[in-house]
């Protein structure tokens, strides 16, 4: 296995982050009272309880560098995920942006912000 990293985030409650994340794909490959692991693909999340959760103030998030970012925005909307900058979960839309790379972003509904980044 090559070296890699994956992001660990707050989570108010890992069944519902679970049921989350499996409505876009995602496997639960671990899951205790206090951890959770998700994959969809070669993408893996971690998660760890964290009750006080304020999603309005969480700074908490990561970068899915994705091979195919429009096929990931396209399982977004199917889950029924809004289109919208404010509260969460949401979604906006990828967009070039001025770094000239393809950016969108998912906020999961405790608020992590995970930008969904096209690779070159």
């Amino acid at each position: 296995m090559a070296d890699h990293a994956t992001p660990n985030l707050p989570s108010r409650d890992l069944d519902a982050t679970a049921g989350f994340y499996a409505a876009l794909g995602f496997r639960a490959t671990f899951h205790d009272p206090g951890w959770l692991i998700v994959e969809r693909g070669t993408v893996v999340l971690e998660f760890f309880r964290d009750p006080g959760l304020d999603p309005a103030s969480t700074a908490a998030g990561c970068c899915l560098r994705l091979d195919d970012v429009d096929a990931m925005y396209a399982v977004c909307v199917a889950a029924g995920l809004p289109q919208t900058h404010v509260g969460w979960p949401r979604l906006h839309p990828p967009r070039v942006e001025e770094s000239g790379i393809r950016i969108g972003a998912l906020v999961d509904a405790d608020g992590n912000l995970l930008r969904l980044v096209q690779n070159p």
